[in-house]
């Protein structure tokens, strides 16, 4: 993942207190780090799972969904 989805990503994810992980095969990364993000090696078109976990969970995870939908 590039610098500019990533740092997306991390603005999706700053109003919710969900935890979110963006996962690749066996590796996770917080989404709310871009470097950690951007360590994942996640090119355009990547299958990537997205997991939250709090009280808002649906919502922070639909949010990230949708920044890497269209980031693609």
């Amino acid at each position: 993942m590039h610098a500019r989805p990533a740092g997306a990503v991390v603005r999706a994810v700053a109003p919710f207190q969900a935890s979110v992980q963006v996962r690749r095969d066996d590796r996770a990364a917080d989404a709310r780090s871009a470097l950690r993000l951007m360590s994942l090696g996640a090119e355009a078109g990547t299958a990537v799972t997205v997991v939250a976990t709090g009280d808002d969970a649906p919502e922070a995870a639909a949010a990230v969904a949708e920044v890497l939908r269209t980031a693609s």
